[in-house]
């Protein structure tokens, strides 16, 4: 009888923490989806590259459901940016994948050492892999479609204005958008870092009951 007692309890906390976790993934899945829209133009790259801190709840939601969740998250703000996307769906795959490979590492490396150390470490780290994945993504996948909106040469043309020492698309993309995109990832990073502590509590209620 005591056993099938616990078992019942076991389950009945099993689903509200399932619950929990989609309700959660769902409300940082709509701030990412907002945040996408709150970008901004920074002064040392070129006027068509934005920053964003959209990978924020993604990060956030891989430290406190795991990486499953700061995948999940990445998706579906990318599912839902596809009804007012212009290029077709291959930002937003780049999109994902960028964030994926953000977030990912760092969730399973704070999942198995739970730490604040642990989980700058890891984030950094998956800052570094988005930033170097960021040089082919961008080069395979989004510049190719760019170019029916903007010419190559025009593009190259914006780089060279800001540093003339660059020759070609792919030296662009490492002078410029690898360092832009792992400081980029180092602000969710540093943001998280102020604002996890308090948000836990909610973030990991279900864990609690």
């Amino acid at each position: 009888m005591m056993n099938t007692m616990n078992t019942a309890t076991l389950g009945k906390q099993t689903k509200q923490r399932d619950i929990w976790k989609l309700t959660m993934t769902a409300m940082l899945s709509a701030i990412a989806f907002i945040l996408m829209f709150l970008e901004f133009s920074v002064p040392v790259m070129p006027s068509f590259i934005k920053m964003d801190l959209s990978e924020l709840p993604a990060l956030v939601g891989a430290f406190a459901m795991g990486p499953v969740s700061g995948m999940l998250i990445c998706l579906i703000k990318n599912l839902l940016h596809l009804f007012m996307t212009t290029t077709g769906g291959v930002g937003e795959l780049s999109n994902f994948i960028l964030g994926a490979s953000f977030v990912v590492p760092a969730g399973l490396v704070y999942r198995k050492w739970k730490g604040r150390k642990s989980a700058v470490a890891g984030a950094v780290a998956g800052a570094v892999l988005m930033a170097v994945i960021s040089i082919f993504s961008n080069y395979f996948i989004v510049y190719p479609v760019y170019y029916n909106f903007m010419p190559k040469e025009a593009i190259l043309a914006a780089y060279q204005v800001i540093f003339p020492g660059v020759k070609d698309i792919f030296q662009c993309l490492i002078v410029f958008n690898a360092p832009f995109t792992f400081v980029k990832g180092i602000f969710s990073v540093a943001i998280t870092m102020l604002i996890y502590k308090p948000l836990s509590p909610f973030l990991k209620g279900a864990y609690r009951k």
